[in-house]
């Protein structure tokens, strides 16, 4: 059997994880792995341009360990879905056409995507050209409602904790308050967890309604009980009265975030008179080499796939439920996002151990 192996959307650390497990897996079974470069585009490869490599145990040997996608990745480019008329995204006539060329030539039986929930909204439009794919979840913002975790987040965590961890003792020198704006367009999962790893004493999330008199309260409280300095984590998703901040750009016909970790700089120094500063950790969180964590369930997603692929289990995708890897139809694991609830054990927890979310 020939099967192809497919990175897109964004990168994150587990990605290699996820190629080499799959490979691993394929190869002892005696398949073939074409691994196409860039995401979709590479299956507008052609004879004279072969935008694809065959993938070995050999030349993927540990590559679990490295961060970023040997086989890259877009998230732009020809396979830009758009609403048709009968509401499905829809890809277009032509690039249909150009990748069956490319499915019947190598002979693919099946392929197996790595993305978030556009990928695989795109890589069920696929199987249209007769081109059977099975999913492998991949966003760090922990926001798929299909699984516990996605590979690629605990290592963001694992940024987010220890930029804090630096930042405190520059603060703590400097009496500052200091201000770290990290991933998270829909949930807060990243701003959550690393805000408690690495001990802030104000988390914003979008789920969470905050107030900034809220936020100011809780500075000055600790200021009077002689804290010299104050770590905030901030999504770039939270709202400030009900609205997001923006960047001039568009990504995917999304508008890009950014911007909140200044605004509430100018605001709260210019409030408190505390001085400072703020850092927007950005593609930081997705940057280098994944934590044990994520290379473990990387390796076993991909192992999985071909699992599900053997049993010809197509319009499926992995998942992580309660440490067992299974599995579930696409459509359902893209229909509903994984999102903090704002009464959970977790955000309690949080409080009481005397963190502020802005709310109360």
């Amino acid at each position: 059997m020939n099967i192809g192996i497919l990175n897109a959307g964004g990168d994150c650390p587990g990605l290699n994880a996820v190629i080499e497990g799959a490979v691993s897996a394929a190869t002892a079974r005696g398949w073939v792995v074409y691994g196409f470069y860039d995401g979709f585009e590479g299956l507008l490869s052609t004879p004279e341009d072969e935008r694809w490599r065959i993938l070995t145990p050999a030349n993927c040997l540990n590559i679990r360990s490295q961060g970023g996608t040997i086989l890259g990745t877009v998230n732009k480019g020809n396979f830009t879905v758009k609403s048709g008329v009968d509401g499905r995204m829809q890809i277009a006539q032509s690039v249909l056409d150009r990748s069956r060329e490319t499915v019947e030539r190598l002979a693919l039986s099946a392929l197996i995507v790595v993305g978030g929930d556009g990928s695989q909204t795109i890589g069920l439009e696929l199987q249209q050209i007769g081109l059977p794919i099975v999913g492998v979840p991949k966003t760090i913002d922990n926001d798929l409602g299909s699984t516990d975790y996605t590979f690629g987040f605990w290592t963001a965590v694992s940024v987010v904790s220890s930029a804090l961890d630096r930042l405190r003792t520059t603060a703590v020198s400097h009496q500052r308050m200091m201000i770290v704006e990290v991933m998270g367009r829909h949930a807060g999962w990243i701003a959550l967890y690393g805000g408690i790893a690495g001990g802030a004493d104000v988390i914003l999330i979008p789920e969470i309604e905050f107030k900034l008199e809220e936020i100011v309260r809780k500075v000055e409280l600790l200021k009077a009980l002689g804290q010299r300095e104050i770590l905030l984590v901030v999504s770039e998703g939270a709202k400030i009265g009900g609205k997001l901040l923006t960047l001039d750009e568009e990504t995917k016909g999304e508008v890009r975030l950014g911007g909140i970790a200044s605004f509430l700089s100018t605001k709260l120094e210019t409030i408190t008179g505390i001085e400072t500063r703020y850092c927007v950790l950005g593609h930081v969180q997705r940057g280098g080499s994944p934590i044990p964590f994520d290379r473990i369930l990387g390796v076993r997603c991909g192992a999985k796939a071909i699992d599900l692929i053997d049993e010809g289990k197509f319009g499926e995708t992995v998942a992580l439920l309660r440490n067992e890897i299974i599995s579930m139809p696409i459509a359902d694991a893209v229909r509903s996002l994984h999102l903090v609830d704002g009464n959970s054990q977790l955000v309690e927890a949080a409080k009481e151990i005397g963190i502020s979310f802005g709310d109360e």
